[in-house]
């Protein structure tokens, strides 16, 4: 009560000074102003995580939204992180969660994927093809997902509900934790399904191979899987995940956006952060740096009405 008193009694006095009611809020803003959060860099390499660190600033100074990166490197021992635990609706990023979820799930029976389910998977992950999509979320269920996730150590990742899987809830420390799967013997997904997965982000259509893949050298082989979606608050979600091996490097990089005024403009902001990683990581590289598409397409998931 003694709180509320003071409070009124430091308030007052402003208000009836100025005739409205600007000063209390004015007097609030000091407590209520966050720090921006800063690009945190590790590396066994001398010099580098000071680099990345100032580069990755450096790409973002200029952009607007709201950007969080993930970057492992295991050959250098390096990792990047910018709000690492923020959470973006996943749009067609989760689509690799429940290809890892198909096969994590047939792993348990011991038995292969059915060619339809391979069908499936081919269309989801290399065209992000929606329905098939569905299709493969329906079959699994939410519950299933989640054993997953759960499997997997993805613990704040929450599997969208209603069928919208594209509004998963994701941040950059659980793509990451499942990049890393994807990339290294574990127990969770066998030798054969991680090897699966990086064929077929491989061999994403070139009109979807935007994104994190920006400026990686030929040398460097590229695995990729992006997606986005507009909603009425928060503008454009656009996502972008990859694995990148070659070249003395074994990396992953996951740059998710929000808050973009449009798709290209949250494409763009993606590619200004991967291209300063590749050439922190690989700055001696001879051979040519991938340029993405100029017209980059990804497949509208479905949000709810009024979204």
């Amino acid at each position: 009560m003694n709180h509320h008193i003071s409070l009124r009694a430091r308030v007052l006095p402003a208000v009836a000074a100025a005739g409205m009611l600007v000063p209390v809020v004015a007097g609030a803003a000091p407590a209520a102003a966050a720090t921006v959060p800063q690009v945190s860099c590790t590396s066994g390499k001398a010099g580098l995580a000071a680099k990345l660190q100032r580069d990755i600033t450096a790409a973002l100074a200029t952009r607007s939204g709201t950007v969080a990166v993930g970057l492992h490197d295991r050959t250098t021992n390096t990792t990047c992180t910018l709000r690492a635990t923020t959470a973006y609706d996943s749009a067609s990023v989760v689509k690799v969660t429940v290809l890892a979820t198909l096969l994590w799930d047939a792993k348990k029976t011991n038995r292969y994927l059915t060619s339809r389910e391979t069908g499936l998977a081919t269309a989801m992950i290399t065209k992000s093809d929606n329905a098939a999509t569905t299709s493969l979320w329906n079959q699994l269920g939410v519950t299933k997902v989640k054993g997953f996730l759960a499997a997997a150590g993805m613990t704040r990742t929450v599997p969208g509900s209603g069928g919208y899987w594209g509004l998963t809830r994701i941040n950059v420390t659980d793509e990451q934790r499942l990049l890393s799967l994807i990339t290294a013997k574990n127990t969770v997904l066998s030798d054969g399904a991680r090897a699966y997965i990086q064929k077929l982000m491989g061999q994403v259509v070139t009109s979807q191979k935007w994104g994190t893949p920006a400026g990686a050298p030929s040398s460097v082989s590229v695995h990729v899987k992006n997606g986005w979606l507009q909603r009425a608050t928060r503008g454009w979600r656009v996502h972008s995940v990859g694995t990148f091996q070659g070249g003395g490097h074994d990396y992953t990089i996951t740059v998710l956006t929000d808050g973009n005024s449009s798709m290209t403009y949250g494409v763009n902001t993606i590619q200004v952060v991967s291209k300063v990683i590749h050439l922190n990581l690989t700055p001696t590289a001879r051979t040519a740096r991938y340029v993405p598409t100029t017209a980059p397409r990804e497949a509208h998931v479905a949000v709810p009405p009024q979204g």
